[in-house]
């Protein structure tokens, strides 16, 4: 009799099953076991951001959870947004306004800039959001709290927001 793995996992569009130790964290599967090394393990506490991926449309910190608790989820990592020869429209914009230096958050930082855009365009309120109901220009405070979850070490938060700022325009434009 076959064993039913602990989880079925869909990364990127493809289907994986995992048969490891259940305590195993999203993050360790995703580079060790599916070798999706772009995502990154900075701290492996939560605090740095390294390691978002989405998860059904919503970001989070893969090394926080465990591969198990996404049975049946759609995982999209770093590889799953584009590559090399077909960037996002935000990868593109990453690299046209040099949104990194060093390059370890970026994956992170795209992943997360991703799924804020898609907040965004549903109508999700942040901190700092002034009233949900209206929907004014997005201000530079609005997606640096949006975004405060991502850390860079490098410091290149300025061109990180430029780089978003064109993605959303380029988006907006598109529609």
């Amino acid at each position: 009799m076959a064993q039913r793995p602990a989880a079925r996992l869909s990364v990127n569009g493809q289907s994986h099953e995992y048969h490891g130790d259940p305590r195993r964290s999203l993050l360790d599967v995703l580079r060790l076991d599916l070798g999706l090394t772009g995502t990154k393990k900075g701290c492996d506490h939560g605090q740095c951001g390294a390691c978002t991926v989405i998860v059904n449309g919503r970001r989070i910190n893969s090394c926080l959870t465990l591969a198990v608790m996404h049975d049946e989820d759609e995982i999209t990592t770093i590889e799953g947004i584009g590559t090399p020869d077909a960037l996002s429209t935000l990868q593109a914009a990453f690299v046209a306004h040099d949104g990194f230096q060093c390059g370890y958050c970026t994956p992170g930082q795209i992943c997360s800039a991703t799924a804020m855009i898609e907040e965004i365009r549903q109508g999700w309120p942040s901190a700092v959001t002034a009233d949900p109901a209206d929907k004014p220009a997005v201000a530079d405070a609005e997606i640096r709290e949006r975004m405060s979850g991502n850390l860079c070490r490098c410091g290149a938060y300025d061109n990180i927001l430029a780089a978003i700022r064109d993605a959303m325009a380029q988006t907006e434009a598109a529609q």
